[in-house]
């Protein structure tokens, strides 16, 4: 099964809201008029595009009075190419030449982190790469066993220490003993940093410190986890971490579960980062590279029904 089958299949609620909503407004071959295009933008904002949907209306407007949309498929067709335009330009997956390659995953509570973290660490396993994880999250119960659990699973190596104990500490260890062991990827979980508790982002810039003492260079990434069921909620919270640490890509979570697939595009808008990866589902193996056509096409439904 390739990617765009992969996503159509898991993407349903998005696409159900986005695709099934745009053939709902053109049934029994309405004709395009100024009242089919409000309802065109108030579909956009349910599927959580926020202010892009007006944008987007703006554009199918203009042009629909130079003629060029005659109906469901050329708008289908425009919206997707405007989509795209939007992701702007998705930067390649770094190749994470450094021997090893330290990995700071940082987000909210709730957002997905530990699990993006267990998948991430078994997809570079199955690449070939030696995997060990630092379980820095030493404020949540049980968050260091839930990760031991998924390291297990993948059969990857893991460094932690009891809880309460100060994540730059186990980050320190974690990146010594990955140097020792000859990791290629080492990636340090964090507490899930609440944006209004500046003592917590505080120990972030910590890590990062602490980090560097052992391995000047290090993190050499830092990605950021935001839920994708939050919405436009989550523009706030990338803005927030990258004020505080150097993000240089996002990881999407929980897809699968949501009709506001549609904040990936506001979200890279705002804060000018590409995405890395999204969650679409619960097993190891439902991490997805991001591939913006076959993201958009999944969701507008492009590509079999209506290219």
């Amino acid at each position: 099964m390739g990617l765009f089958d992969r996503l159509k299949k898991r993407l349903t609620h998005t696409r159900s809201v986005l695709s099934d909503g745009i053939s709902s407004i053109f049934r029994g071959g309405r004709a395009m008029d100024q009242a089919l295009l409000d309802e065109l933008e108030e579909l956009l904002y349910t599927s959580d595009l926020g202010p892009l949907a007006t944008d987007l209306v703006a554009t199918l407007t203009r042009m629909h009075k130079r003629g060029e949309l005659k109906g469901e498929g050329d708008v289908r067709g425009a919206l997707r190419s405007r989509l795209l335009e939007k992701l702007g330009d998705q930067r390649p997956l770094p190749e994470m030449n450094q021997s090893p390659h330290v990995l700071l995953v940082v987000g909210v509570n709730g957002s997905g982190k530990t699990t993006s973290i267990a998948k991430l660490a078994h997809r570079f396993k199955l690449e070939g790469k030696s995997v060990l994880v630092g379980a820095c999250d030493t404020f949540r119960a049980a968050a260091a066993d839930q990760l031991q659990i998924w390291a297990e699973r993948s059969g990857v190596e893991i460094v932690r220490q009891g809880e309460g104990a100060d994540p730059a500490a186990v980050a320190f260890d974690a990146v010594s003993a990955g140097i020792a062991r000859g990791s290629d990827v080492i990636i340090l979980d964090t507490a899930g940093r609440l944006h209004t508790q500046k003592n917590l982002m505080s120990e972030l810039e910590k890590i990062q410190r602490v980090v560097r003492k052992c391995l000047p260079e290090a993190p050499h990434s830092v990605w950021l986890v935001l839920d994708g069921t939050n919405g436009q909620n989550a523009i706030q919270q990338a803005k927030l971490f990258t004020e505080t640490v150097d993000v240089s890509g996002l990881i999407v979570a929980k897809l699968d579960g949501t009709a506001r697939g549609g904040a990936v595009f506001s979200i890279t808008e705002a804060v000018g980062l590409p995405v890395f990866f999204i969650g679409t589902g619960e097993t190891m193996e439902d991490l997805e590279r991001f591939e913006p056509e076959a993201f958009v096409d999944a969701i507008l439904a492009t590509t079999l029904e209506s290219a």
